[in-house]
């Protein structure tokens, strides 16, 4: 089965373009209830950034928290995030993101598009929901 069948759309994770404030970030984050936010312009992915990804900068910056909230989401994104194609099969998705040890992995199409975003629960959903079949 290929990761288009079982992916998010984009409506339905959290986006923000490379302009928005950290703060903005971790809002819809927040309200997408995934623990990630893609970084979009033009339909195209600048980068992604995770809560675990932001605890690392905590630990790191010694910057008070609260200022980082004033910075732009695409100073602390992952710019070359690990991703996949909607046409790969969701056995390729899981050994990747077993490798990289990473639950979430933007979809592009061919035109190198954010047009999803495969998290780990819902290829175990189907997984679950093919072997009670």
């Amino acid at each position: 089965m290929k990761i288009e069948n079982i992916m998010l759309t984009p409506e339905k994770f959290a986006q923000v373009t490379p302009d928005e404030f950290l703060k903005v970030a971790l809002d819809t984050m927040s309200e997408s209830k995934l623990g990630i936010v893609c970084v979009v312009e033009n339909k195209k992915l600048k980068g992604i950034i995770t809560d675990g990804d932001i605890r690392r900068k905590l630990l790191n910056i010694q910057k008070p928290f609260s200022a980082l909230f004033s910075d732009y989401v695409i100073d602390h994104a992952i710019k070359s995030p690990t991703v996949c194609s909607h046409q790969d099969s969701i056995t390729y998705a899981l050994e990747l993101m077993e490798k990289k040890q990473i639950w979430d992995l933007p979809v592009l199409n061919s035109k190198n598009e954010l047009v999803g975003l495969l998290h780990l629960h819902a290829v175990i959903k189907h997984l679950i929901s093919k072997s009670d079949s």
